[in-house]
């Protein structure tokens, strides 16, 4: 529920012009003659053109409803003479004087949680003559504003693109997974030769975990959609926890190079030292990146509050 009324928030401005270009594009206003024909008539056409939405009705200058609900839905058709003076988006479009859009709130048809626009109609002598209503569902709403867009095929695209990567990239962490678990199972003892097969069976399974963890960040957010704009915070941990897992590889590939040049070649040691440098710039550049992050979520705290 949290998530979904945070994708709400996400796109109510385009969603809010959208559906208020589609209410002014169709029905007449600040004209002479304006009917209630007319703008039944023209309200058709609305849902004609846009499927996703659930109920149409158009109320007079007291509230009243002076339709039965226009719907696709035979069940939805009814409402005529119904009093919707004490509804939110009545009093939003009496006292705005434009275009609005509602919150969410639970359908008295459906249950489910749905959103308002509603646009009050003048004749050229700004007296107001109507209020047009239009209902949909938050699921329709999101198909409605994708559909706007332009981008319902592309994300399509997109999820089955980003599937493929996520499953390749799977594939590679299994095998990195796999061969870290043989590679330990295949040392004799703890000495020698034997400590370098720990140290390199321990480097593939840190980059199978880091890779998993990006795996589980891309399906989640771009092929499910599961983006946490109540707490984007989290996408920050998965950020630390993969390039955490990659610093502790270099670190440990370093480790394995200062043990092997100081038994084999003393003067290749420099080398090792050139890697540990980086690892060490690495770490200090994530704990900058983390302490920036707790800055920017306390300070978008505040401005919340």
């Amino acid at each position: 529920m949290l998530n979904v009324l945070a994708q709400f928030n996400h796109i109510r401005k385009p969603a809010r012009t959208y559906l208020c270009y589609l209410l002014t594009r169709h029905l007449p206003n600040r004209l002479q003659d304006i009917t209630l024909e007319v703008i039944h008539k023209n309200l058709e056409k609305v849902l004609t053109e846009v499927k996703e939405i659930d109920a149409a009705y158009i109320l007079d200058p007291n509230g009243e409803q002076v339709i039965d609900n226009i719907s696709k839905i035979k069940e939805y058709r009814i409402g005529k003479n119904e009093n919707r003076s004490d509804r939110g988006f009545f009093y939003r479009a009496l006292n705005e004087k434009k275009c609005i859009l509602t919150d969410p709130y639970p359908s008295i048809l459906s249950g489910e949680l749905v959103v308002s626009a509603a646009m009050p109609i003048y004749n050229d002598k700004n007296e107001l003559l109507f209020i047009v209503v239009i209902d949909l569902s938050l699921e329709n709403l999101f198909k409605a504003v994708k559909q706007a867009n332009g981008t319902h095929n592309f994300q399509k695209f997109s999820k089955i693109i980003y599937s493929f990567f996520a499953a390749a990239l799977f594939m590679i962490a299994v095998f990195l997974f796999f061969n870290g678990i043989a590679s330990f199972f295949h040392i004799d003892s703890l000495f020698a030769d034997n400590a370098k097969k720990m140290f390199h069976s321990t480097i593939l399974l840190t980059l199978s975990l880091a890779i998993f963890d990006l795996v589980k960040t891309i399906f989640e957010q771009e092929v499910l959609e599961k983006h946490d704009h109540e707490n984007p915070s989290q996408i920050h941990k998965t950020m630390v926890k993969f390039l955490g897992s990659i610093i502790i590889a270099l670190a440990i590939e370093s480790l394995m190079l200062v043990f092997k040049f100081a038994l084999t070649a003393p003067d290749k040691l420099l080398y090792a030292t050139y890697l540990i440098g980086g690892v060490t710039v690495l770490i200090f550049a994530l704990a900058y990146y983390i302490k920036s992050v707790s800055q920017a979520d306390i300070i978008e705290e505040k401005c919340e509050k």
